[in-house]
């Protein structure tokens, strides 16, 4: 079942941004904040980021990155 969310204090000038941009895209101010949090939910936080490239195995490129560059400034 959903759930109620409130945010207080919202600065007047930044509700209206909010508003002009929820319009601008055809959606109601709920609407626009609704699809807005989902998207910053689904974001991975900091944490699993770091946790993410840790589980990573190394890069081990064949040319090293130095060659590369050069090569690739050599073509033009």
């Amino acid at each position: 079942m959903p759930r109620m969310l409130q945010i207080r204090h919202v600065p007047e000038d930044l509700h209206r941004k909010l508003k002009a941009r929820a319009a601008l895209e055809g959606l109601t101010l709920s609407d626009y904040l609704l699809r807005e949090v989902r998207r910053a939910a689904e974001r991975p936080t900091v944490e699993e980021l770091r946790a993410r490239i840790a589980s990573r195995s190394p890069v081990k490129p064949r040319i090293s990155p130095i060659r590369a560059v050069r090569g690739e400034r050599g073509r033009h």
